[in-house]
């Protein structure tokens, strides 16, 4: 293997030190001070600020309402990241046997992901709305008089169906990728072994897309914790108290509006040692099961 070499040893940090300039000034330092706030009860407006030592922590450990909108983030983030994979996957298979037609049918799957998530919650809202809302009409064809921002599972249930459309083509981009990049040989002899298509797919297919759906794993529980903050934004509408939120806009809700800073920060904190936590399971535990070719 062919070495890269580099007419002075400090050459190579020069090259890392723009991205590391851009990670501590957006990440590292934030983080410190969240670290650091979590721990005073912090006056809004910068006159001073009293050490509490864990209190902020254990208030909210302690709080009913933050247990509740941590097992609906635990519900929404499950829902949203395997409906999100299914029907990428899904929809990523049949294009990839889309002989006729391909070009225009993967670009309007694909042109989803350029709406940004706030508009997409006000697409979502179109949708739900009480008065024209098509979502809404063909609910009450079964009886279901759909509530979105009054009733609480309404409002969870097009929480979940707008974050779900929006990172569905996110997972079709990738899932695409990795089926087209599956050499025609090894098809062609899995269809000599199993004449099944299913078979194929379950025994053959998925194992090689196992990397793909990996990494796919992390980025949409990644989504579902924090890129959806604009569709909860848009669809409560500051609402918090009457409807399902998770954890990521109570940090705001808390921060911004309850100008509550110490215990924005330590909810803050707490969220990120979720995500470590989780992020170092899926690679200690199931990466395990994951097979690089």
């Amino acid at each position: 293997m062919k070495r890269v070499q580099f007419s002075s040893p400090y050459l190579p940090y020069l090259f890392l030190l723009p991205q590391m300039t851009v990670v501590f000034i957006f990440f590292y330092w934030p983080s410190v001070q969240a670290i650091q706030s979590s721990f005073y009860l912090e006056d809004p407006f910068g006159f001073g600020a009293t050490f509490v030592g864990f209190d902020n922590y254990l208030e909210a450990f302690k709080s009913s309402h933050y247990q509740q909108i941590a097992r609906f983030t635990v519900v929404f983030t499950i829902l949203v990241t395997v409906f999100s994979l299914s029907i990428g996957l899904l929809l990523a298979t049949t294009a990839d046997t889309v002989i006729r037609g391909s070009g225009p049918y993967k670009t309007l799957l694909i042109c989803v992901y350029a709406i940004a998530p706030p508009v997409a919650g006000l697409i979502g809202m179109m949708f739900f709305d009480q008065h024209i809302g098509p979502f809404v009409t063909m609910a009450a064809w079964f009886g279901w008089d759909m509530k979105v921002g009054i009733d609480y599972v309404d409002t969870a249930f097009a929480m979940i169906v707008v974050a779900v459309w929006k990172q569905i083509p996110y997972n079709f981009i990738f899932f695409l990728s990795g089926l087209q990049g599956i050499p025609v040989s090894v098809r062609e002899a899995a269809a000599i072994d199993n004449r099944s298509r299913l078979g194929r797919f379950r025994t053959v297919t998925l194992p090689l897309l196992a990397p793909t759906a990996f990494f796919l794993l992390i980025i949409n529980m990644t989504y579902s914790l924090f890129d959806t903050f604009g569709i909860i934004d848009v669809i409560v509408k500051d609402k918090a108290a009457n409807n399902p939120i998770t954890l990521v806009y109570k940090v705001y809700m808390d921060g911004f509006r309850g100008n509550d800073i110490g215990g924005s920060a330590a909810q803050s904190v707490i969220l990120m040692l979720i995500v470590l936590l989780l992020t170092v399971f899926q690679f200690r535990f199931i990466e395990r099961r994951v097979h690089y070719n």
